[in-house]
């Protein structure tokens, strides 16, 4: 599946121009199989490609690699997400062969939560590599059928390269330069962190447009819908580099309680109406965290339903 040919149906899409919408599935802390299916049910036909995280928050979880497997069962197309928190090179490699081999063709490069946030607190951190030169070295595979050494491999794989940024963190006029050196590195997309603050993105997102990097690869704007006040408070409060504007937990707080969560998905489908306006945005990350069985209706909401097909 090596040689260069593109096998991935979301890196297809992006490639026609079409609006992409990628959504996500967090595996169970066990080896519960049922949990992943139940979620395909309210993700296959409402979103192009499912990220599964990996480990995320430092949390031991069902693999990445074995829930990608179970969803593509279920005809959903994953988006491998692989961390370098807990694996050295060769663990990697050995992954990375492995996805390529079993069809698995989306991958998402990341540093990793630090494995003090998790439930094994006192475990040892790897990073071998961060993500700026695991992406270097995908693409080396890929391109050049070579490891980081210069071995060369028997059958190169195919990945489709992708990352996360957070346009939030400070300082502003940095963020895009770090972009450019994931880009720089070989990343063809990238996945936003939850975006509320939207005059903050679109301040970020005009860096991007002014140093062309959004024709150099694909933004996917992150959103997260609100279920609560609570949810909404404990984003503002508890999570680095996120901001929730206090017009938002008013409107959640104004709500009836029976219509909150109503409430929290006008809010997420007003800022996807928003997102898709902005110069260089070109897809959705739509992370509807364990409140998975709201992605048709926010889909729907939104307008962004039927999903196209692959021409």
């Amino acid at each position: 599946m090596g040689d260069g040919e593109v096998t991935s149906r979301l890196q297809k899409l992006l490639e026609s121009g079409e609006f992409v919408v990628t959504g996500e599935c967090g595996p169970p802390k066990g080896a519960d199989r049922s949990v992943i299916e139940k979620k395909a049910q309210y993700l296959k036909g409402n979103v192009d490609a499912v990220n599964v995280t990996d480990c995320q928050t430092a949390v031991a979880r069902l693999s990445s690699f074995a829930t990608s497997l179970l969803l593509k069962e279920k005809g959903i197309e994953p988006n491998l997400q692989m961390t370098c928190r807990d694996r050295n090179r060769i663990a990697m490699v050995a992954d990375l062969y492995g996805a390529s081999a079993l069809g698995i063709h989306n991958l998402l490069c990341l540093t990793g939560d630090h494995q003090k946030f998790g439930n094994f607190p006192t475990a040892k951190g790897v990073y071998d590599l961060d993500s700026v030169s695991l992406i270097a070295m995908v693409k080396k595979m890929r391109d050049e059928g070579k490891t980081l050494t210069g071995e060369e491999i028997e059958g190169k794989p195919y990945f489709f390269i992708g990352a996360a940024e957070n346009p939030f963190a400070d300082p502003l006029e940095f963020r895009h330069i770090r972009l450019k050196k994931k880009i720089d590195a070989g990343c063809q997309f990238i996945q936003t962190q939850c975006i509320y603050d939207i005059p903050r993105f679109k301040e970020w997102m005009k860096r991007v447009v002014d140093s062309g990097l959004h024709k150099r690869c694909y933004i996917l704007a992150g959103v997260t819908p609100l279920k609560s006040v609570g949810m909404a408070k404990y984003m503002a409060t508890s999570v680095p580099g996120m901001t929730v504007p206090d017009s938002y937990i008013e409107r959640l707080k104004a709500a009836p309680k029976d219509k909150r969560e109503e409430e929290g998905i006008k809010i997420c489908v007003e800022q996807i109406q928003e997102l898709r306006e902005v110069e260089g945005v070109a897809g959705i990350h739509l992370m509807a965290i364990e409140w998975e069985e709201k992605v048709p209706e926010i889909m729907a909401q939104a307008k962004l339903l039927p999903r196209p097909e692959v021409k």
